[in-house]
């Protein structure tokens, strides 16, 4: 390995991988480290809104081309009750196994050196620079270091400031009968349980993601996940009968503990921070992917237009400030039983209610089109060869 390393990237996640292909297609030295060896799941709802299907297309990526499912409505659940609504957009879903890897293999096809299995153990700052410990004993040293390692933190450098950190994450793969998959179809259904909220639906492969959060204190009641699956399909009948006759793709739920629901921003330590790492939405916003894929952008943007971190956390933060209170407010409240009561009434009587629930967390439109005119212009100019 060289003495010094001109851009570093810890995390081969969406953030990380986009930011180093952007980087990468404008001739600069990026080195991606993913601590994974292999394609991977995630805790993840894997929805891919407008704004992120938007970013994908703009890299050369379409997600259609890899099975993506279509959705175009959202259906809310609460004991007996549901309430059906048209999206105010046609967004995707496509497993974050797949997604993940036809970034990472972008970013290596526009120059990035991609190295897996390295996991950071030490991030270190010294002198105007890095050094990074990596498990194993190599020692490595950068001058300057992108963080995109999701809601997973590097030792000493932790997030502050969530609204929300008492839950916990599962998220589970099915492989489902013939009629639960066409009902499925086109649909994005959410589930709101006795202290947690949910979502299911298709990806690729006629498998469907079951994603869902609940608060610690409802698990520990219920013995673990087996027992509260099983109240949950007791609560919601709709949700049992989407799942009866499925197959799980794994013995047990993939899970993630703690989620720093409302942390925006970070502090001014010289790391340039993405995705999940500056900003954690609430999951039942569906917005994860895109903040994750437009942080990477506007990074990038920033960074080769000669901004500093600092100057790109303040412009991201307001970005996101509006959205991100409207969904910390709207997630604390779904995990009360007067909302699991009272939310299919309410939206049921409030026409558009949930379109606009939906478009008040979103990025705003001026943000991705600003992204939009000027980063993407790199990537227009890498060889077709790596479309």
């Amino acid at each position: 390995m060289r003495d010094s390393i001109e851009h570093l990237v810890i995390g081969g996640g969406l953030a990380g991988s986009m930011l180093a292909m952007c980087l990468a297609a404008a001739g600069r030295e990026v080195v991606l480290l993913e601590k994974e060896r292999e394609a991977h799941d995630k805790v993840c709802g894997e929805f891919l809104s407008r704004e992120a299907v938007h970013y994908l297309r703009q890299a050369r990526i379409d997600p259609l081309d890899f099975g993506a499912q279509a959705i175009q409505r959202v259906c809310l659940h609460s004991g007996n009750h549901s309430v059906n609504a048209r999206l105010p957009f046609t967004a995707l879903s496509l497993s974050r196994c797949v997604l993940d890897e036809v970034l990472l293999a972008k970013a290596q096809a526009a120059g990035c050196e991609v190295r897996r299995g390295a996991f950071v153990d030490k991030l270190e700052a010294i002198n105007a620079g890095w050094r990074i410990q990596i498990r194993g004993g190599e020692t490595m040293h950068a001058k300057t270091i992108f963080l995109a390692t999701g809601k997973h933190d590097v030792n000493a450098w932790q997030r502050d400031g969530a609204t929300q950190e008492d839950l916990v994450g599962f998220k589970m793969h099915w492989k489902l009968p013939q009629a639960p998959s066409e009902t499925l179809r086109g649909v994005m259904e959410l589930f709101l349980f006795r202290g947690g909220y949910g979502g299911l639906s298709l990806v690729e492969g006629g498998s469907a993601n079951l994603c869902l959060v609940v608060l610690r204190k409802t698990l520990r009641a219920h013995g673990g996940w087996d027992g509260l699956f099983e109240s949950m399909q007791n609560e919601v009948p709709a949700l049992r009968e989407r799942l009866q006759g499925a197959i799980p793709r794994s013995q047990k739920p993939l899970a993630i503990s703690p989620i720093p629901y409302g942390h925006l921003g970070g502090p001014a330590d010289g790391i340039w921070r993405l995705g999940d790492q500056i900003a954690v939405i609430p999951s039942f916003t569906g917005d994860g992917m895109s903040i994750a894929l437009h942080s990477a952008v506007l990074a990038a943007e920033m960074y080769l237009g000669g901004k500093n971190v600092d100057d790109y956390t303040r412009c991201l933060v307001q970005q996101l400030r509006g959205g991100m209170r409207v969904a910390s407010a709207l997630s604390r409240s779904m995990v009360t039983s007067g909302a699991r009561i009272l939310a299919p009434f309410l939206l049921s009587i409030i026409p558009g209610a949930m379109g606009r629930i939906a478009l008040s967390t979103r990025i705003p439109e001026h943000a991705l089109l600003r992204s939009q005119r000027n980063a993407f212009t790199l990537i227009d100019h890498l060889p077709a060869s790596i479309s």
